[in-house]
């Protein structure tokens, strides 16, 4: 049985007041803060490096993030391909991207960037004075926190906000897998965790507040009682959020099912890492506005009476309208370690699809980790496009052709064959 070397470390992302929440259709702004923000970054060594990264921002797009793993990569040789960064998706930062009614703030993205650098060179200058560390792993469940929110309502619209007395089933699957990595010191304590979940990060303990969100607060809980840096990854979410339960039960019920997995967690053979990150190209898709305005329109009358949302959808249309059909290049990332592979997408990959990844790919451990080194929107599969719905009505939030979702899959799983060979 072999480990690795690994170090872990975290940078508080400052933020103020002035600063535009995101995560809403509207702007909106906090005096309060619950949790801390930060950017936390784990570095593993086996013959190479690589570097995890995770955000406590909703998205990040990769002139950020290409620019951060540049200077990584300058800095402290980990190289740019080696470098993995994604975001929490907390809907209670600062704004990271231009999306519905509001634009990215630009100081809090440097203040982002600074913060993810200042992550990785801590870690850096930890892994000098560190052994080697065994690798602990089990396969957790968590099946409460979340469902598929897209609803079939008797209408036959898709739920998205409002009054859902009228749902008649979900329309995909729920992934409840919560992969555990941990990282055990010669000396008995704990260097890190990883672990993985799939659903929108959307809650906090006071309300309207500054906050990392309930995946953030568990990450932060979890440290002060286990001594150890806690570093949280999201799954395939674009289509599961949380419905019922407030945020204090949430980190409740994901802390202990994380503790469970702790507890069953078996060696984990590093023989070695592999990482490749792979570009690919997409397309902004076609779409016809007078549908795009029925459907919106249809939806926010019955369920959002708010004049103002459905103009914010009009205005996001109208400035796509001149990049229709426009070809963009996004990441693909797939990080070997032992027999657990991470699989790196730049969105909010629906669930379904995040599944199909883990059943072909030809390695038994296999993650989805959304939203990594850029946002290119929620990616859904062809069956939700045709369902419509709030996740594939066309705006900032929405904009890659149909099929786009199943070409990620292909490529993903492409990717991690040439992995194994």
């Amino acid at each position: 049985m072999e480990g690795a070397n690994i170090a872990a470390a975290a940078a508080e992302i400052a933020a103020d007041d002035s600063m535009v929440i995101s995560g809403g259709i509207h702007p909106r702004y906090s005096s309060k803060q619950d949790g801390k923000l930060r950017a936390s970054a784990v570095i593993i060594e086996k013959g190479t490096k690589v570097a995890i990264i995770s955000c406590d921002v909703l998205m990040l797009q990769r002139d950020i993030l290409d620019d951060a793993c540049r200077e990584i990569d300058k800095e402290t040789g980990i190289p740019f391909e080696n470098i993995l960064i994604t975001a929490t998706h907390t809907h209670h930062a600062p704004s990271t991207v231009s999306v519905h009614g509001y634009e990215r703030d630009a100081k809090f993205c440097e203040n982002v960037k600074g913060a993810i650098i200042s992550a990785v060179e801590a870690a850096e200058r930890g892994l000098k004075d560190a052994g080697e560390a065994e690798a602990h792993f089990w396969l957790g469940n968590e099946a409460t926190v979340g469902q598929n929110s897209r609803l079939l309502l008797k209408d036959g619209t898709i739920y998205w906000v409002g009054p859902r007395e009228d749902a008649l089933r979900p329309t995909g699957p729920f992934d409840p897998d919560l992969p555990v990595i941990s990282f055990k010191k010669r000396d008995g304590g704990l260097e890190a965790i990883l672990f993985n979940h799939s659903t929108h990060n959307i809650g906090t303990l006071s309300g309207e507040s500054r906050s990392p969100g309930f995946y953030g607060l568990v990450s932060q809980q979890l440290e002060t009682e286990l001594g150890t840096k806690v570093i949280f990854l999201p799954g395939a979410f674009g289509s599961t959020h949380n419905l019922f339960l407030p945020a204090e039960e949430i980190v409740l019920r994901m802390k202990s099912a994380i503790k469970e997995a702790l507890s069953e967690s078996r060696r984990l053979n590093i023989s070695a890492i592999l990482s490749e990150k792979r570009e690919f190209e997409y397309r902004v898709r076609k779409f016809d506005e007078s549908a795009e305005e029925k459907a919106v329109s249809y939806y926010c009358n019955k369920r959002v009476p708010d004049m103002s949302t459905i103009d914010v959808f009009r205005r996001m249309r109208s400035e796509l309208s001149e990049h229709q059909g426009d070809k963009r290049r996004s990441w693909l990332h797939a990080i070997l370690l032992g027999d657990v592979a991470l699989v790196g997408v730049p969105g909010e990959l629906f669930t379904k699809l995040g599944m199909w990844i883990k059943r072909l790919s030809p390695f038994r451990y296999t993650y989805v980790v959304s939203l990594a080194n850029d946002w290119i929107g929620y990616i859904p599969d062809e069956l939700a496009f045709e369902l419509g719905g709030y996740q594939v009505w066309t705006g900032f939030h929405s904009f890659v052709e149909k099929g786009t979702g199943e070409m990620v899959v292909d490529e993903a799983v492409r990717m991690l064959y040439d992995l194994r060979r």
